[in-house]
Formats: C-alpha cells, sequence, structure tokens
C-alpha cells in the first residue's frame, strides 16, 4: 500500500504544501541560506515519532547497497598524468561507503511517497528559486540511501547533479560529520585553485555541519565541494538522497553510475552527456 508522505512530514511546523504567510516565509528564510552558505537545513523534517519506520525500510534494503572500496578524485574520474601531482584531478583519496539503489524503493517506499508528494518538488524548487526544476530520470539514482558503517566515509567531491535533497535518517555512534566549501564553482568555471587549497586544508574555505536523524538538507552539491568524515562504533549512519535536476531526461554518466550503484543501464547509454553544463563531473 502506498503510504501518505503527510503523515511523516511534520507539517505543522513546515506547511510546504499549504500556500500562505507562512509557507512564503519559510521559503524566504531557505533561499537566503542557500543564496549564503549553498545549503539550508530543516531542522525535524521528518516527525520524531516516525523516524523508526524510515530506519525499518532502511535495514530492509540495506542487504542491496553496492560497497565500493577504492580510491576517487573529487570528479570521479581517471588520473591525468599530464598534469601535476597537485591538481584537483590527480589528488586521489579512499571511498568506502554504498548506496542503496533506487529501484530498491518501490510504490511501498515511505522514502518515495515523500520524493513524489505533489508538495515535495514545488517547495524544493521554490526553495531554490529556480525556473527549471525536473525529478532525476535516473531510474537507479532518484531516491537512494547512502549507507555508511564504521571507518567508512566519503572523501571530497561534487555531486553529479546540481541540487540534491538530503534526508538524515540514523546517524553511526560517532563521526559522519558533513563538512562543505561553498559555492566553490559555477557553471563555467571549475576554479581549480579554490579545489586545490580546500584539498589541502584551508579551513577558511569549508564549513562543517552535523545533521541529526529526522533533518532535511537542501544542497548545491555540484558546485560546492564536500565531504562525510569517517564513522565510528556498531551502528549504521543512513542518509536518504532525493535527486532533482534543471533538465528533463538527465541521467548519471555510465562510468559514475557503475561506481556508485555496481552496474548500468541502457538508458545511461542512451543519454551520456546531456546536461547543460560543461563540468569534468
Amino acid at each position: 500500500m502506498r503510504k501518505d508522505a503527510g503523515h511523516f512530514i511534520d507539517t505543522d511546523r513546515y506547511p510546504i504544501g499549504e500556500a500562505g504567510s507562512a509557507r512564503d516565509a519559510l521559503i524566504a528564510d531557505l533561499r537566503a541560506a542557500i543564496e549564503r552558505e549553498g545549503c539550508a537545513v530543516l531542522k525535524g523534517f521528518v516527525r520524531a515519532e516516525r523516524l523508526g519506520e524510515l530506519v525499518a525500510e532502511s535495514d530492509r534494503v540495506a542487504i542491496h547497497g553496492h560497497r565500493n572500496f577504492n580510491r576517487t578524485n573529487p570528479y570521479f574520474t581517471k588520473d591525468r598524468p599530464d598534469l601535476p601531482a597537485s591538481h584537483p584531478l590527480r589528488r586521489f583519496y579512499d571511498r568506502s561507503n554504498a548506496f542503496v539503489p533506487a529501484d530498491n524503493f518501490g510504490p511501498e517506499s515511505i522514502l518515495r511517497a515523500i520524493y513524489e508528494w505533489p508538495a515535495f518538488a514545488p517547495f524544493i524548487q521554490a526553495a531554490l528559486g529556480e525556473d527549471r526544476f525536473y525529478r532525476y530520470a535516473d531510474p537507479l539514482a532518484d531516491v537512494i540511501v547512502n549507507l555508511a558503517e564504521a571507518g567508512n566515509g566519503f572523501p571530497w567531491h561534487f555531486d553529479t547533479n546540481n541540487y540534491t535533497v538530503t534526508l538524515a535518517i540514523q546517524n553511526a555512534e560517532a563521526g559522519g560529520d558533513f563538512e562543505y566549501s561553498p559555492h566553490l564553482r559555477s557553471p563555467t568555471d571549475e576554479n581549480y585553485a579554490g579545489v586545490e587549497a580546500v584539498l589541502d586544508g584551508d579551513s577558511s574555505l569549508i564549513r562543517t555541519l552535523h545533521l541529526e536523524p529526522g533533518d532535511l538538507q537542501i544542497f548545491k552539491g555540484r558546485y560546492s565541494l564536500h565531504r562525510v568524515t569517517p564513522m565510528e562504533g556498531a551502528r549504521a549512519r543512513y542518509v536518504a538522497i532525493f535527486s532533482f535536476t534543471e533538465e528533463p531526461g538527465m541521467v548519471g554518466s555510465p562510468e559514475r553510475t557503475r561506481q556508485l550503484y555496481g552496474r548500468v543501464l541502457p538508458v545511461h547509454i542512451e543519454r551520456a552527456g546531456l546536461r547543460r553544463d560543461t563540468l569534468v563531473d
């Protein structure tokens, strides 16, 4: 049976589906935060008493997570021996976590119910202030769960999608902080010098967030370099990721899709290269 997203979202605190001054004020605050910081956080977006159901859903599908342990640069591309060793395209780091692909979240999924709730995408679009806004068309990546266990982490990287919305479901016992450098690149400028400074540990460029279960984050991850610090303890960290794009029909690149999900579908081959910017990835 399909879930009702309104039963899980704290609509008293966040009236995202009701036109009026309260929603307008909320959107204005979120838009200002995104413009200033590159992201915004809605604390307790999911009702505390319903979080256990999201944890249970994540537990059920965790076995389907594609665990990948390798070394990647911030762009998930191959090495460039023609460049200096300090160049960001040549800076590789250990990556060790797992993604549960979207085709494990069917019509009965709570997370898919939230993603496809008619009020959700228009609210996110309004908060971002975007004219063009679509659900991600990737059948493996529109609604996913990131699973990380002790020792796992996610090194510095940029997202494939312009806009990423994450929902914290369960934290590890320690670690798992979200670190990012807002507005580090633009659709027309890679800003390799700035990326190199972050990779070298320039703290003036780095912000840190500690998200609690139930918090929703709206983030421009294609332009802000970010990472998740390594986890500690026996409890897994679960974070749902809802993805949106500025072009209809967009999917992940074949190379990156294979890295993250362990497989590629025909649609990834057919639509490779379909995006508006010319960034590396």
